[in-house]
């Protein structure tokens, strides 16, 4: 019996060194905000040539809607969903003059011609409507993303994936939920595209490991970081401008999981976040390895919640724009 004892307080021992070695190289491992910028990644090219700075998310804003599409390797796919988008925005214009946008499509350090096709729509709907951010470096989804995010000018900020597979339209639905969200004087939302409605489908196609995968992000998620979204990982989320600056401003994931710490930040804020079902459709040229991303996923949804139990990452609190 005395023997059993040690045992047990010995594994208790064990799992107690073992717990703060994790935190402590949680803490030790935490990069910090990186907002940095190149001297290239300042400015964009015009339909002549011309290099002009961008503005900054500090600023007031200037346009109705800014779209921020993060594109790594996007040459193939991309032109179609930037022919349904400009489409639309364009239609909207002319029903709505007042209704004024801009696109910004962000190129994580692609190796292929991302940037020279975006250009192709700068050329042809101006730099006023399209502009091309190139990182001289990759960053990661996320870090794209929250480059793009600081340099728009839009009242609304629309974060929409290069594949296109999300009806581009479905923008009706997610401002819809922002609305019914009543963000009140602050004027901080989130409106997130969901394909929670989709999920028995997609469960009846996938295989057994896949699905296994699924559940147990879901479940990493939910324990660790973000409750009450079924979907955290639609690319197709609208934010106020206001709710982007208090977001994005702590955003330390640059890769797959920055949109659970993008939520997690935002229910930390108590930023009002509604979830809105979205049509979708799976496009081929996926750049996630099922398993290794996944993995890779799992291991940032445990280190993000530590390293902010561990104090090494915390929230700040921008000043507001007007």
């Amino acid at each position: 019996m005395d023997i059993l004892c040690e045992i047990v307080q010995a594994l208790f021992a064990l799992a107690a060194i073992g717990l703060i070695l994790v935190l402590v190289v949680a803490h030790l491992t935490a990069e910090m905000v990186n907002l940095t910028r190149h001297e290239n990644e300042k400015y964009f090219l015009t339909a002549t040539g011309e290099k002009k700075p961008f503005p900054s998310l500090h600023d007031p804003f200037s346009r109705e809607l800014s779209v921020v599409i993060p594109a790594y390797n996007e040459e193939l796919r991309m032109p179609v969903m930037l022919d349904e988008a400009m489409q639309y925005l364009e239609n909207r214009q002319k029903q709505n003059p007042s209704f004024t946008y801009e696109v910004i499509v962000v190129d994580d350090g692609s190796k292929d011609k991302t940037t020279e096709v975006a250009l192709q729509y700068t050329n042809k709907h101006s730099a006023d409507k399209v502009r091309v951010l190139t990182l001289v470096k990759n960053r990661g989804k996320g870090g794209a993303v929250r480059m793009g995010t600081l340099s728009s000018r839009g009242k609304l900020i629309l974060m929409a994936d290069a594949d296109g597979a999300t009806k581009f339209s479905d923008i009706e639905k997610v401002e819809a939920g922002l609305k019914d969200l009543n963000p009140g004087p602050e004027n901080l939302a989130i409106s997130c595209g969901s394909r929670a409605h989709l999920e028995k489908d997609s469960v009846a196609q996938r295989s057994v490991f896949r699905t296994f995968l699924m559940f147990g992000f879901h479940f990493l998620v939910w324990f660790f970081c973000v409750r009450g979204i079924k979907d955290t990982q639609c690319g197709f989320k609208l934010f106020t401008r206001e709710a982007a600056l208090k977001t994005f401003s702590s955003l330390h994931v640059e890769r797959w999981a920055f949109d659970v710490e993008l939520l997690y930040i935002a229910q930390c804020f108590k930023i009002p976040i509604a979830e809105v079902a979205v049509n979708w459709t799976e496009i081929e040229g996926s750049k996630l390895v099922p398993f290794w991303s996944w993995l890779q996923m799992g291991r940032d949804l445990i280190a993000i919640r530590l390293r902010y139990i561990t104090g090494a990452w915390k929230l700040h609190s921008p000043h507001k724009t007007d």
